[in-house]
C-alpha cells in the first residue's frame, strides 16, 4: 500500500510574498466507504481542513525535529467528516528553520520555501483502495494571513480577496525518506484564561492583564467595524512605572494585526505563538474592550500531569506554581529555553538540568525520547554534541561541558523515573560517542580540559551582576561533567548488558585526575560554590567534610548562594548530602536578592533566567537576555519532591519499584504533601506538626507492585504496598 513518501512535496508556482497559502483538494466519491486516512506534514507548519471542519487538534504541526535529516507526518482518521463532495484545504505557515544561514538576525530562521506533503487514504467498501497524494493536480489560493511568523506575530485581512487559484508545483527534490510517524506528544490548546484585570497605564496605554505568564496567543472577538485595523502586543511585565516592557523581547515584534470584514468574529493566530502576560490593546475604540470577549490559550506539549506537591509557606508553594508554569511555558514539541523573544530554541544545558524535575511534574518519556533522538541526529561526526536541538545554529564549535551532557543525563532520569531501558538502547552509541569525545580532549586521560568551548556555570553571581559565564573554571566544570555523565552512562550500559569495563577505567582514571587538578589547589576558580557543589554531589571529593566546609563557609559569609545554571541545581542536595539542611531550608527561604523568592516577592508567575532580571529597585536587568519564563532555575523542584516531602527511586530499582522515604520536615513550612503517579500508581508522601513541640505526622502510601523504605530518625524500616501513619518527634 502506498503511504505518505509516495505523495510529493508541493509548493505555489507563483509568488505570494509574505501571503500564506492554502492547497486544496476536490474529492467526489461515489462508491461507499469504510475508512479515509489523511496524512499530512510540511516544511513549516500547517492546519488541514476536511469540508471546512480542523482536522486534528495538534498545534503546529507537524512538530520540530533536525529538518534535513528527520521531518514527522501525522495521520488522522477523516472517515467521519466524509460527504458525496469533499473539499480539503491545508494552509501553510513559515514554521521554523529548514535551510539557510543561521548566523543572521534571527528572523532569517524563517527565511526559506516552505512546503507540503500529504495524501488521503480512501478504502471503500468493495476492498479497493484510492490514493490521493499532493502532486500538480492540487491547486492553491492566497489566504487571508496576508504575514505570519514565529515571532513577530500575524496579520490577518478578512477582506482579502481569496478565491483566486493558482497552479503549484512538485518538488521532486526533497526527499521523503525522511518522512517519519510522530515521535513526541502533540502540542495543543491545554487551557484558557480570562482577563483578570484592564490597565491603563501612566502612558495611557490599553493594557489586558491575564494574571499568568504563559504560553500562547490571545482569542478575542474582533469588532464589526468594516476595514478598521486592530492590534495586540505582547509583554511578560510591566516596568517599575507601570509601562507596557517589550525591551527585553529583542527583535521579536510579538504583534498580532487583523483588519475586520464588518463582521463580529472570533480570531486567534494560526501559526503564531508569544510568551505573555499582558496584553496591549491599539485601534480599539471604548467600547470594543469587553474583557470577557478575550481569552488566553495557554499551548504545551500534551504531557500528563504526575508530580504535584502543596506546603503550608505561601511562597514556597508559588515557587512551585512558578516551576510547573515554567515547564508548561517551554515544553512545546521541543524544551525550548524561553518563550517570548527572538530565540525560542532547544537549549541543551537547560533541559539538562530541569530533566529530573521536568520529569516528575509530567510523564514526559515520550517527550524526550523523541527530542533525544533528534540529539543523536543533529550529533556531529566526532562526538560533539550540539548546544542547541534542532541544531539550526551550525557553530563550528559545540560541545560545552552540562550543555553536551544532556545526551547522556536526560536518558538516565527517563531511565531513573520510567524504569524504561528502551532509551538507553536507542540512545547508547550517541551516549558513548560523547563521553569518548569528551575523553579525546584532554590534558591527560581522564580530563575535559583541552576544549575551547564552554559557557560555564551560566549567569552566576560570583562573577558578577552583569556577567554570563561564572568565575568557576571552565575546565574544573568539563572534567567533573565527565566523570559524572561517565557513570550514569556505566549505569545505564550495566542495566542493558553492555561490558563497560572500559568506562569503569576511564571513571576512575578521572576521579583521580579530577582531585590532582582541582582539589586543594587554592586557585579562587576552584573554591568557589559551584565547585564545590558538584565534587560533593558528584562523588568527586576524597574528603566529603572538608568540600562541605568550605561549601558552608562561603554561604555563611556571604548570606547568599552565588551559584548558577550549573551550580543551582545540585546545591541543596550538596548541602542535604553533607548533613547541613538547616542550611539548604534557609537558601531555600531567603526572601532577599539573591534567591528562589526574591522573584516570587516581585510577583512572578514563572521562573526568571537570571536571578536579577527583575532589580531590587524594580529596574531590569540587561534586555539583551532576560527572560522571564526560563525554566533552568526551577530544577530546585526535584529537591522539594525528593527531599521536602521525601520520595525518591532506589538508583537500584529505577521506576519506583523500590521507593525510598525520606522526609524533612521544616516548621516554616508547617507541612509538606508530594503525589507522583507512577506506572505502577500512586505515591503520597505528607509530612505535618501537629503543634505539639516537635511532634510531626507522617503519612505515606505504596502502590501495588511497589515496595518502600522509610528513614527516620537514623532508623530503617520496610513496608509493602498499603497507606500508613506514623507519629515521630523530628528534631533536626
Amino acid at each position: 500500500m502506498k503511504t505518505i513518501k509516495d505523495a510529493f512535496f508541493i509548493r505555489q508556482d507563483a509568488d505570494f510574498g509574505d501571503v500564506r497559502p492554502v492547497f486544496n483538494k476536490v474529492i467526489w466519491l461515489d462508491k461507499p466507504v469504510v475508512k479515509a486516512t489523511l496524512c499530512c506534514s510540511a516544511l513549516g507548519y500547517y492546519e488541514a481542513y476536511f469540508n471546512n471542519e480542523r482536522v486534528g487538534k495538534f498545534i503546529f504541526a507537524p512538530g520540530w525535529t533536525s529538518y534535513a535529516k528527520r521531518i514527522q507526518y501525522q495521520e488522522y482518521d477523516v472517515t467521519h467528516l466524509l460527504e458525496e463532495c469533499n473539499t480539503l484545504d491545508i494552509a501553510l505557515g513559515n514554521g521554523r528553520r529548514y535551510h539557510g544561514n543561521p548566523h543572521e538576525h534571527y528572523e532569517s530562521i524563517t527565511d526559506r520555501e516552505e512546503a507540503l506533503i500529504a495524501s488521503l487514504t480512501i478504502e471503500y467498501s468493495d476492498g479497493t483502495t484510492e490514493f490521493i497524494p499532493t502532486d500538480a493536480t492540487w491547486q492553491c489560493s492566497k489566504s487571508n494571513i496576508l504575514y505570519s511568523n514565529v515571532y513577530n506575530g500575524e496579520t490577518v485581512d478578512f477582506t482579502a480577496d481569496t478565491d483566486e487559484k493558482f497552479p503549484v508545483k512538485e518538488l521532486r527534490d526533497i526527499d521523503t525518506k525522511i518522512l517519519i510517524p510522530t515521535e513526541g506528544e502533540e502540542v495543543r490548546e491545554m487551557a484558557r484564561l480570562s482577563v483578570c484585570d484592564v490597565i491603563t497605564t501612566p502612558k495611557g496605554e490599553i493594557v489586558l492583564d491575564f494574571g499568568q505568564n504563559l504560553t500562547g496567543y490571545v482569542e478575542w472577538s474582533v469588532p464589526a467595524k468594516k476595514g478598521k485595523e486592530f492590534r495586540l502586543y505582547h509583554a511578560e511585565v510591566l516596568d517599575k512605572y507601570g509601562n507596557f516592557y517589550l525591551d527585553n523581547m529583542r527583535g521579536a515584534k510579538v504583534e498580532i494585526k487583523v483588519i475586520s470584514d464588518g463582521n463580529e468574529r472570533v480570531y486567534k493566530p494560526h501559526f503564531s505563538y508569544q510568551g505573555f502576560r499582558y496584553v496591549k490593546l491599539e485601534g480599539f475604540d471604548k467600547e470594543d474592550i469587553n474583557p470577557d470577549n478575550f481569552n488566553a490559550v495557554v499551548v504545551f506539549s500534551d504531557m500528563k500531569r504526575t508530580g504535584y506537591f502543596a506546603c503550608g509557606h505561601d511562597l514556597v508553594q508559588q515557587l512551585y506554581e512558578n516551576i510547573i508554569w515554567g515547564q508548561r511555558g517551554n515544553f512545546l514539541d521541543i524544551p525550548t529555553d524561553c518563550n517570548q523573544r527572538d530565540e525560542r530554541f532547544g537549549w541543551t544545558g537547560d533541559a539538562q538540568v530541569f530533566a529530573r524535575t521536568a520529569s516528575i511534574n509530567y510523564r514526559t518519556k515520550k517527550f524526550f525520547k523523541k527530542w533525544m533522538h533528534d540529539v543523536a541526529a543533529d550529533q556531529r561526526v566526532n562526538g560533539e554534541i550540539t548546544d542547541i536541538v534542532p541544531d539550526i545554529h551550525g557553530w563550528e564549535s559545540d560541545g560545552s561541558s552540562a550543555w553536551a551532557d544532556v545526551a547522556v543525563v536526560v536518558p538516565y532520569w527517563v531511565y531513573r523515573t520510567y524504569g524504561d531501558t528502551e532509551i538507553i538502547k536507542d540512545q547508547f552509541e550517541s551516549m558513548k560517542r560523547w563521553i569518548l569525545y569528551m575523553e579525546s580532549k584532554g590534558s591527560e586521560r581522564g580530563l575535559f580540559d583541552m576544549h575551547n568551548h564552554h559557557f560555564g556555570d551560566w549567569l552566576s553571581l560570583d562573577a558578577g551582576d552583569e556577567a554570563t559565564g561564572g568565575f568557576t573554571d571552565n575546565d574544573l566544570i568539563g572534567s567533573a561533567y565527565l566523570a559524572y555523565s561517565n557513570s550514569l552512562f556505566i549505569e545505564m550500559g550495566k542495566a542493558i548488558g553492555e561490558d563497560m569495563s572500559y568506562f569503569e577505567e576511564l571513571y576512575d582514571l578521572s576521579v583521580k585526575a579530577y582531585r590532582k587538578k582541582y582539589l586543594n589547589t587554592g586557585k579562587p576558580e576552584h573554591e568557589t560554590q559551584t565547585a564545590n557543589v558538584l565534587a560533593i554531589y558528584f562523588d568527586l571529593t576524597d574528603d566529603i567534610q572538608r568540600e562541605g566546609a568550605k561549601l558552608v563557609k562561603d554561604i555563611e559569609e556571604c548570606g547568599h548562594l552565588k551559584t548558577g545554571f550549573v551550580g543551582t541545581p545540585y546545591l541543596l542536595h550538596a548541602l542535604t548530602k553533607i548533613g547541613r539542611s538547616d542550611i539548604a531550608y534557609k537558601l531555600l527561604l531567603k526572601k532577599d536578592f539573591p534567591s528562589w523568592l526574591f522573584p516570587v516577592t516581585k510577583g512572578a508567575t514563572t521562573m526568571w533566567e537570571r536571578w536579577d532580571g527583575m532589580k531590587v529597585d524594580g529596574s531590569f536587568a540587561t534586555p539583551d537576555m532576560n527572560s522571564f519564563n526560563h525554566y533552568a532555575y526551577g530544577s530546585v523542584g526535584d529537591w522539594l519532591y525528593t527531599t521536602v516531602a521525601g520520595i525518591d527511586s532506589d538508583v537500584n530499582e529505577p521506576g519506583y519499584k523500590h521507593i525510598i522515604f525520606r522526609p524533612l520536615p521544616n516548621k516554616e513550612l508547617g507541612y509538606a504533601k508530594a503525589r507522583i503517579l507512577t506506572d505502577n500508581g500512586e505515591i503520597i508522601s505528607s509530612w505535618e506538626y501537629t503543634g505539639k513541640g516537635n511532634e510531626c505526622k507522617f503519612s505515606f502510601t505504596i502502590p501495588a507492585g511497589s515496595y518502600a523504605t522509610l528513614y527516620l530518625d537514623d532508623e530503617e524500616y520496610e513496608f509493602e504496598s498499603g497507606t500508613y501513619n506514623t507519629v515521630f518527634e523530628y528534631n533536626k
